[in-house]
């Protein structure tokens, strides 16, 4: 279906969460407070890389107001973290790698009063040689950032003869392809309040998208056992990855414990800008050839990674890039190596489409590149390569089988954009016009050998609600909404009958992260497995409490009513005070995984077609883009408001990628500080139509149900935007953002009104 409000009827409802936040009442994680509250700074390297001779904290101790001054000897426990690989220090010890690098905390009893401390704070530094370039860090020459070296992570994948299969090959295209470093730009800058509890206990309120990850991590940290610390991760102000990994957390929590108060950091954006995670800048080298009828025979890759100074997910990133640069496609022979490098920049990591985004930009850019060079249509070309139903996955990996791509591919086909675009020349002679297309397909889940944990649980509280409980975040891409939506649907409930608990580790089970495109689909197979035995337990209860027969009842809005529906029963109010035990049910399961035991190949994939219309300006090389069009194959729709806004989301951060956005750095130091120089696209850069046609077919034999959209409306779309331009301009696009000087010319107009005598 296309999705709008006309066509998805009575399913296109209020978020619940949508009036609280749209009138600025809803209460996010860092606009609390408590009375007697502190304010926490961190006090971070002026240098991208130096060593630490020592650090004098006397002065700011003596401040009035200032409560605590800590460095890396009091933190009790263990002084790294990072989910994966905690190779980051908590607070630096001898050496700084970033400009974004802790070596002090502070709490005072006003934000000025902090500031104050950090500058009496005396850091003597031994400036270092900075490492700033990923491909030079792998030298000799270069110096070590690390014990083991300045390389994180290196893998490759292949088949076939590739050498071989270039002999044969009638055509070859070799491009090597840049991304930028792009920033999550949030609203809502990392932050949170940090309470100290009785007995012992620590209370978090911080946006984050996996509260028991944070709270492992912080338990190693702080000494104390994970019972005792309680991570409170919902509601958030954005994340998009960005918070999936610790920021203020570590520094808030060993403040809260030394003063003994509540302590709150919220970081400015320049804070968030030098200490934040980025999308990795990659540098991807492609050589991909084809016989003369247009068949791809063989297809060579090398992928760069810069994962900054510090892990983070660099790892599983360029792993998922290596998985996806051969896409939905057929190759005689295959040969794929990559490295994500340490440098002295600021530290890249989990991103909105996890690597996805750089390799399909690439290889995108070959298919149409070769296309070219056969003079065939582009879509055309796709279709002859496209992987059909039965084949393996990217990896060689056992897939489960859909008819995605095919769905996705005859949609934009028949797509009135693809099929009535038109010659580039428009009235204007420096406006030119173009529309361009891209083919994806997208791995769910966070792929084989990686711990996926899911589940969830529901409950009928005492007093007559029904809870769903789930261990997800609501940061913005509508859980809470869609949660509910299936509650109605599937049970039966009216929205009034239900409660949505979430990201309070306290309260709900684990369900793993909120991240991989992963919750909806969990959140799916969760209640398919809770259903039965929930509502059988109901129906049995109220049988006993109505002494009726169980078949004469059934579950609805309200309450317990009669089979037919013409009278409520009994309430759920009544139900919870008649039982004798409390009904509750719990289900735990992993997310399902490729029996093909290869580390991080996935199992699940949606497909994705996307057609983009442009208009370039020659004269200022400024791209607009008027109309998007994206065909999704991701099986059933929950939430048809949410899905539109995913994939509308996706998209708008995606033209930030293709157009404006890079967190420039120079000799790993930011050059970007705020949001006057870093260009996020604002309302009037994405006020143009989209139109989104969810394809929700599956095979009948398909047991797992919706497959995630959070991050594929974003993956296409730069590698259609830059065929776009092709069209438009007649120039190929290898670097992103695209360059507006390198689209820049004199149309004839005015080189004859010059040349004029």
């Amino acid at each position: 279906m296309a999705l709008n409000k006309t066509t998805s009827g009575g399913r296109w409802r209020i978020r619940p969460d949508g009036p609280e936040k749209v009138t600025g009442k809803l209460a996010y994680l860092t606009d609390m407070s408590r009375d007697g509250m502190l304010v926490g700074r961190v006090l971070r390297s002026p240098h991208p890389h130096a060593g630490i001779v020592s650090i004098h904290t006397e002065k700011a101790k003596r401040i009035p107001g200032v409560h605590a001054v800590i460095t890396h000897a009091d933190i009790p426990g263990m002084n790294r973290f990072g989910i994966v690989n905690p190779d980051q220090p908590v607070l630096c010890e001898d050496r700084v790698r970033y400009i974004g690098d802790a070596v002090a905390a502070v709490a005072a009893e006003t934000p000025e009063i902090a500031a104050q401390a950090l500058e009496s704070i005396e850091v003597e530094y031994v400036v270092l040689p900075v490492v700033d370039d990923p491909v030079k860090a792998q030298t000799k020459q270069a110096p070590k950032l690390h014990p083991g070296g300045n390389v994180l992570h290196r893998n490759q994948y292949g088949y076939g003869e590739v050498t071989s299969g270039f002999a044969g090959c009638t055509h070859i295209v070799e491009e090597t392809y840049l991304t930028p470093r792009q920033m999550h730009t949030y609203m809502e800058t990392e932050g949170g309040l940090f309470i100290p509890e009785e007995g012992g206990r620590l209370t978090v309120y911080s946006p984050t998208q996996h509260g028991y990850k944070d709270r492992m991590q912080l338990a190693r940290i702080l000494g104390l056992p994970e019972f005792n610390i309680r991570v409170v991760s919902s509601p958030i102000g954005g994340s998009f990855g960005g918070k999936d990994e610790l920021n203020v957390q570590p520094y808030g929590a060993l403040l809260a414990l030394v003063t003994g108060r509540p302590v709150k950091i919220h970081n400015s954006r320049w804070e968030s800008v030098r200490a934040g995670l980025k999308r990795h800048p990659m540098r991807i080298a492609m050589k991909t050839g084809v016989d003369d009828s247009g068949r791809i025979l063989a297809h060579q890759v090398s992928i760069v990674a810069d994962t900054g100074a510090y892990a983070t997910l660099g790892a599983e990133v360029l792993n998922f890039a290596i998985e996806h640069v051969t896409g939905p496609y057929r190759y005689d022979s295959v040969e794929v190596e990559g490295v994500s490098v340490y440098t002295n920049n600021g530290v890249s990591g989990e991103f909105r489409g996890f690597g996805g985004n750089q390799a399909i930009f690439a290889l995108e850019g070959q298919m149409d590149r070769l296309a070219e060079k056969l003079g065939q249509d582009p879509w055309e070309f796709r279709l002859m390569n496209m992987r059909k139903p039965e084949d393996p996955g990217p990896l060689g990996q056992t897939i489960v089988r859909t008819d995605g791509a095919m769905q996705v591919w005859k949609s934009l086909a028949g797509s009135s954009m693809w099929l009535d675009r038109q010659d580039r020349i428009t009235d204007n002679p420096w406006l030119r016009k173009g529309t361009g297309a891209a083919f994806v397909m997208h791995g769910s889940g966070l792929g084989f050998g990686i711990p996926d944990p899911a589940g969830g649980m529901l409950a009928l509280a005492e007093d007559g609600k029904i809870e769903a409980i789930f261990g997800y975040e609501e940061f913005g891409q509508g859980l809470i909404a869609t949660l509910e939506l299936m509650l109605i649907e599937q049970f039966g409930f009216g929205t009034e009958d239900i409660r949505i608990v979430i990201g309070d580790t306290d309260l709900v089970p684990h369900s793993g992260s909120s991240t991989a495109s992963r919750a909806t689909s969990m959140m799916w197979k969760s209640l398919q497995k809770l259903r039965g035995p929930f509502l059988d337990r109901m129906l049995d209860e109220a049988s006993k409490l109505l002494s009726l027969p169980t078949e004469s009842l059934r579950v609805g809005t309200g309450g317990i009513w009669n089979r037919s529906g013409e009278h409520l029963l009994l309430t759920y109010g009544q139900l919870a005070q008649g039982v004798q035990e409390e009904i509750r049910f719990q289900t735990h399961f992993p997310f399902p995984a490729s029996p093909t035991k290869r580390i991080g190949a996935h199992y699940l994939y949606t497909y994705s077609a996307v057609a983009v219309e442009v208009e370039v300006n020659v004269l200022t090389g400024r791209v607009k883009v008027l109309k998007q069009y994206h065909a999704v194959a991701a099986g059933p729709v929950m939430n048809p408001q949410g899905f539109l806004g995913q994939i509308e989301g996706g998209s708008g951060m995606a033209v930030g990628f293709a157009l404006s956005e890079d967190s420039v750095m120079d000799s790993g130091v930011y050059l970007t500080r705020n949001l006057d120089t870093y260009m996020i696209p604002t309302y009037t850069d994405l006020n143009g139509e989209i139109e989104v046609h969810a394809i929700e077919d599956l095979p009948e034999d398909d047991e797992h149900g919706p497959r995630g959209v959070g991050e594929i409306g974003s993956v296409g779309v730069a590698p259609a935007i830059a065929a776009a331009v092709y069209h438009a301009t007649g120039k190929r696009i290898s670097k992103l953002p695209i360059d507006p000087e390198s689209l820049q010319e004199v149309p004839d107009f005015l080189v004859k009104a010059v040349s004029r005598p």
